[in-house]
């Protein structure tokens, strides 16, 4: 394909040199005359190992040029790539300058070119900005609608520094956003030499999911600190820690717990992350990211009682009361947290979990039951079908498998709030659907 890239600096230069090892043809556009002189003469504006010599053959061999004339790169070719950088502002926002001004050239080269052409952000920019901002500005400056005369989507970068060339040729994935499926098209060709599995998405999801990945990456550089200053202080090798740790990837290093939805509870989660900080308050080590995890938890549970408050409604019933489907287990399950906040606020309310109207009888959490919450206890309904019928508000607060077929029962006037994402379509039921965090 002909490809010009727009930005010379680390994820531009990257990617123009790796496209045009490729064999696409390759024009690479800056404001800055330093670096379009250096990629002209084969040199690198950027240090990255291995990228001299990719960028220095591409120039030779005649697949890659540079020019600082926005109008000539878009004119000779099919695809132009956005790599400038968004800034931070001080107060946290992104600075779009850079962007905005590289779409209005490429805007208005779009305005004298017959053929479409298909704009691709590969710059990180958050969700809504394609869309609110990128593609009208392209509209504005190209008199083009988009869609008819030119196509956009976004295809975020995965390049780490030291790694890049690695990163890019064997990414975790090729990630494609777009609202149309030629803009697609247009995308995925430039990467048909690579060895990765292929994503399209709608472009909201695809600008989400940088900053999903870029922030988890964070987070985990800073449990594993926090991790080992407790280790250090407590004298355990925490590189061996971290090491077994690592080797669980049926867990730990898993999507088991990457799904959004309700609060987690019962007998381990909660009593070990109060015991992991009260250590470290013995030994004066300060956990700022695990301290914060059972508060995190409890916005949960709070964002699921405004959530039903919101509604207005009385009659309130609870499909499931245990901390998890299959379980009789009640130790600090968020279902019960959650009765107990909505009976606060008098509610009428009705439970319904056959794993906990069973342990009630016989179970190993009987006591439990009739010593800590006999008040909700007596609230537990033996029907499903009575709980459905007689709740204006439904709450699902596990994934027990009959929720889903009782869901269908439902009427137009009833709500349903879902905490855990049931595995139903929202045309199966009849009432009104509503996701707590989707």
């Amino acid at each position: 394909m002909r490809v010009s890239v727009f930005g010379l600096g680390y994820v531009g230069s990257v990617s123009a040199a790796s496209f045009a090892a490729d064999g696409h043809q390759v024009v690479g556009v800056d404001v800055n005359p330093d670096k379009v002189a250096a990629v002209k003469a084969g040199r690198c504006p950027i240090i990255e190992p291995g990228l001299d010599d990719l960028l220095a053959s591409g120039v030779a061999e005649g697949r890659l040029r540079a020019t600082t004339d926005a109008a000539e790169a878009v004119a000779d070719s099919e695809v132009s790539l956005l790599c400038v950088g968004t800034p931070s502002r001080r107060n946290g926002s992104l600075d779009l300058n850079y962007l905005e001004r590289v779409a209005s050239q490429v805007g208005a080269a779009l305005r004298n070119k017959s053929s479409y052409h298909v704009v691709v952000v590969r710059s990180t920019v958050l969700p809504g900005t394609t869309n609110e901002r990128i593609i009208p500005l392209l509209e504005h400056e190209s008199g083009k609608a988009y869609g008819e005369g030119f196509g956009v989507s976004i295809n975020p970068e995965f390049l780490r520094e030291g790694t890049a060339l690695k990163d890019f040729r064997k990414p975790p994935l090729t990630l494609v956003g777009h609202n149309h499926a030629a803009d697609a098209g247009g995308t995925i060709a430039l990467y048909q030499s690579i060895d990765a599995p292929l994503v399209t998405t709608s472009i909201r999801v695809a600008e989400m999911l940088k900053y999903t990945s870029n922030a988890w990456h964070a987070l985990k550089v800073c449990f594993a600190n926090e991790i080992g200053n407790l280790c250090k202080r407590l004298g355990v090798d925490s590189h061996e820690v971290m090491d077994i740790f690592c080797r669980d990837e049926t867990l730990n290093l898993s999507a088991y717990y990457l799904k959004p939805g309700f609060a987690f509870g019962g007998s381990c989660l909660p009593k070990d992350v109060r015991a992991l900080q009260y250590r470290a308050k013995e030994v004066d080590v300060e956990l700022p990211v695990i301290s914060q995890i059972l508060t995190s938890n409890r916005l949960q549970i709070q964002h699921a009682f405004d959530e039903v408050m919101e509604t207005g409604r009385k009659k309130i019933g609870l499909l499931g009361f245990s901390f998890k489907a299959g379980s009789d287990d009640l130790r600090e399950s968020p279902c019960a947290i959650l009765a107990e906040a909505l009976l606060g606020k008098g509610l009428s309310l009705q439970i319904y979990d056959k794993n906990v109207s069973l342990a009630r009888l016989v179970g190993a959490n009987k006591e439990y039951i009739d010593q800590q919450i006999p008040h909700l206890s007596s609230l537990l309904c033996d029907s499903i079908e009575q709980l459905v019928q007689h709740s204006e508000v439904i709450i699902v607060g596990n994934q027990s498998a009959e929720f889903a077929d009782a869901l269908t029962r439902t009427t137009p006037d009833q709500i349903v709030i879902d905490l855990v994402r049931l595995p139903i379509a929202g045309s199966q039921v009849n009432a009104e659907y509503r996701g707590l965090c989707w």
